[in-house]
């Protein structure tokens, strides 16, 4: 008997919408929606490729590690998005959040540090057609001022503070995403109004750590 690979991963991403987002308070529709349709499975190594709906971190090589879907769909609800937005991602990683990014704003820029994700993320995106993305291989930290400002910044590496650079990078109204500290992280959500900055904390959690240079 021939394995439908194709409908077990389309049945395992409605058990992961159903169970791990929506079961856990993830509302936005349009996130929703997007992560019901793009094949995560595309973003994780092959011997990983039977958990790639677990709402859990998997290994992607050179230490990093593709995020948790719930988290994945909770930082992007929290851009609260309209789709006309400049989006700088840092990070880029496999490309899975780059992917959702994509679908929910107007222009995506992604900074990986390490050349062979930065190589592969921007492949795959490009096989799933994800046009209005940018992968470039460079230091997170410096962000991109030559395309800011950004209306929104997400961060999917945890720096200790959130850099100086970044927030000056922030367009006025901007929301900046991210989980911040070392042992314990916080993920939080910074906006700009009126040149002021407040910012608020959503939950623990746990990321790989924002390193300088790039390799």
């Amino acid at each position: 008997m021939k394995i439908d690979k194709e409908s077990i991963m389309k049945d395992q991403r409605a058990w992961m919408i159903k169970e791990h987002l929506i079961a856990r308070g993830i509302a936005d529709k349009k996130v929703l929606d997007i992560m019901s349709n793009l094949q995560r499975e595309k973003f994780v190594p092959s011997k990983y490729m039977v958990d790639s709906y677990g709402d859990h971190p998997i290994p992607i090589g050179h230490n990093q590690t593709i995020s948790q879907p719930y988290i994945v769909a909770l930082m992007s609800e929290l851009c609260e998005f309209k789709g006309d937005e400049k989006v700088l991602e840092i990070g880029c990683g496999s490309g899975y959040q780059a992917a959702i990014l994509s679908k929910l704003a107007d222009k995506v820029f992604s900074i990986e540090r390490i050349k062979p994700l930065a190589e592969n993320a921007a492949r795959v995106l490009k096989e799933l057609g994800c046009e209005n993305v940018k992968v470039m291989h460079n230091d997170g930290f410096n962000g991109l001022i030559e395309e800011s400002p950004f209306d929104v910044i997400i961060l999917t590496a945890a720096p200790e503070v959130i850099p100086i650079s970044l927030i000056d990078q922030l367009a006025e109204g901007g929301r900046l995403v991210a989980p911040v500290g070392n042992t314990v992280q916080q993920l939080i959500r910074l906006k700009k109004n009126n040149g002021s900055i407040t910012t608020e904390t959503i939950t623990y959690v746990s990321f790989v750590p924002m390193v300088k240079g790039y390799n």
